[in-house]
């Protein structure tokens, strides 16, 4: 791409780069930051207090020496001083990761891709750290002084272990456990980290909830996901926030499914996804990633997704007794045909639960949103963006799926089946993933 050697070029070319930088200006086109990825290799990227930035893009900021350099993030965030105090210099300045020779190749059946640009990987274990660390748990109103064990990080499918990599030095081995599935990756994450945890398990088994039993505490993921499993992984954290198991998640996916995660309402990436994570979580893209990075390269884009799970007290508050498991049976049914409307999506399971009884059904699709229950009208008064979109239209049943927001479902589900006690009752070890996975 003719814009990936900006950063090399010179003052005495300044004509070539003045034009370059007014193509890119003047452009209809929509650039992202992966557009100007700079060529480096074993070179430090930092950004310093004295620079005087003139251009801000994406992410991505134009000092006044005429470099290009990730922007970082806010210096006096909590983040930002775990960072400091607990990262060695690799994180800002990593060499290339290593690939291993000979018969350890990239497997397709395990859908790995090894990261292979150190600049990438500090970006990620950055983001990691901020993520972690805004979810942390405060202590009369004042956060604690965070220590790497207060993270317990957990790292699913270290592949090469290019994150490992920098994510040892960060934690120490002692804080830091991998999940994974080949044994390859598991005899050679044992020679590089030999005090590492490494646990030989298909991530798809994994029981968050003991680890965190084990652990003490609710865990920080990080992790290069295969893209075929991606959702399936994400499901099961979706699970092990309802036990608090999991805290965050800091992971990569392919760029359309992360799009759905944190897509609006009334567009076509709106789905299941999205009203599931926008309900279990505050979520966001962090950075947008090109293929060129992953060996072997994929072929399409991929998303650093930073999710932060509201945990099951503030998920309850949300949900107001209706129960998860109900709920997923209202949400896969009206996208299931989510060209239809939301009456036609759901007669069938209407007629399930009302074991077949026609007028019931008919007087369900005729019936008036419930008011929004107490915890809703008080979050309402506080100004959470979530409650405050939660009332059902009069004309609910005519609405196709993608017009109604996560806050919605769950009022359609009370209007549906009732509440259970969900304020009380547990909200279930394995509602979103699949049976075959995990316990």
């Amino acid at each position: 791409m003719m814009f990936a050697s900006i950063k090399q070029t010179t003052t005495s070319s300044s004509s070539v780069y003045v034009m370059m930088l007014s193509l890119l200006i003047c452009s209809s086109l929509s650039f992202h930051a992966y557009s100007f990825q700079p060529v480096i290799q074993n070179k430090h990227i930092s950004i310093h207090q004295e620079t005087n930035y003139v251009f801000n893009l994406h992410g991505w900021v134009q000092g006044s020496d005429g470099e290009w350099e990730w922007e970082e993030d806010d210096p006096t965030s909590a983040a930002a001083t775990l960072t400091s105090t607990l990262t060695p210099a690799s994180i800002d300045a990593t060499a290339t990761p290593s690939l291993p020779g000979g018969s350890f190749r990239p497997k397709q059946s395990l859908g790995q891709n090894f990261l292979r640009d150190g600049n990438t990987v500090a970006k990620i274990v950055k983001a990691f750290v901020k993520d972690a660390t805004e979810t942390l748990d405060k202590k009369n109103g004042v956060e604690r002084d965070l220590t790497s064990s207060d993270l317990r990080a957990v790292e699913l499918g270290p592949g090469a272990g290019a994150l490992t990599d920098s994510l040892v030095p960060v934690f120490g081995s002692n804080n830091l456990q991998c999940i994974e599935i080949d044994p390859r990756s598991v005899e050679l994450l044992g020679q590089k980290h030999p005090s590492l945890r490494v646990r030989h398990l298909d991530v798809l088994q994994a029981d968050y909830p003991s680890i965190a039993d084990e652990e003490g505490g609710p865990l920080s993921i990080i992790g290069n996901l295969p893209y075929y499993i991606t959702s399936q992984i994400l499901f099961a954290l979706a699970d092990a926030s309802h036990t608090n198991a999991v805290r965050s998640a800091t992971v990569t996916m392919q760029w359309e499914v992360g799009k759905r995660i944190v897509a609006p309402t009334r567009c076509k990436d709106y789905g299941i996804l999205s009203v599931v994570f926008q309900l279990y979580a505050d979520c966001k893209i962090h950075f947008k990633i090109p293929p060129t990075v992953f060996y072997p390269q994929p072929k399409v884009d991929s998303a650093l997704i930073g999710l932060h799970f509201l945990g099951p007290g503030q998920l309850r508050r949300r949900l107001a007794g209706v129960s998860p498991s109900n709920l997923r049976s209202v949400v896969t049914a009206t996208f299931q045909q989510r060209r239809k409307t939301v009456r036609n999506g759901l007669k069938q399971l209407a007629l399930t639960v009302y074991e077949g009884d026609n007028q019931r059904v008919q007087k369900f699709f005729e019936s008036e949103p419930l008011p929004l229950p107490q915890s809703v009208q008080d979050a309402i008064a506080a100004g959470d963006e979530f409650a405050l979109a939660q009332q059902l239209p009069s004309d609910w049943v005519k609405k196709r799926p993608e017009e109604l927001t996560p806050g919605q479902f769950v009022e359609i589900t009370r209007l549906l089946y009732g509440t259970d006690g969900a304020e009380v009752s547990p909200l279930g070890r394995k509602v979103w993933r699949k049976v075959k996975h995990g316990t």
